[in-house]
């Protein structure tokens, strides 16, 4: 008679760690969700970024006396950075100048490079 007890206790520790289990999978997932719900998703922050670059590539386009055909715009998280050539030092100089007063830009990066035309 002394092994009934034994199981009847082993029973009860099963179901001890079988509730302990499922509280553990079911708290998980709350806590996972609660940081992605805080800030922006992936594909927000990526969309937000397509759209500053468009901001800044249209701001450039606009510029007068600006050559915009080699110059490239990448954005993220408002820092933008300006790649490729242009024919004179001083559209260098315009394009930061015309990139950081686009709304939403916190920084510039210059990477331009001078190419006349042509090369």
């Amino acid at each position: 008679m002394k092994a009934f007890p034994s199981v009847k206790m082993i029973g009860a520790a099963l179901v001890v760690l079988a509730s302990l289990n499922a509280y553990a999978q079911d708290s998980a997932p709350a806590a996972t969700a609660a940081p992605a719900a805080s800030g922006p998703t992936a594909k927000e922050t990526r969309a937000a970024n397509r759209a500053l670059q468009k901001k800044v590539r249209a701001t450039l386009a606009r510029t007068k006396g600006l050559t915009v055909g080699n110059i490239t715009v990448r954005a993220r998280d408002g820092a933008v950075t300006l790649a490729g050539s242009v024919p004179e030092q001083a559209q260098i100089e315009l394009a930061t100048t015309s990139a950081q007063g686009v709304a939403g830009v916190t920084s510039v990066k210059n990477g331009l490079t001078i190419r006349a035309i042509g090369q």
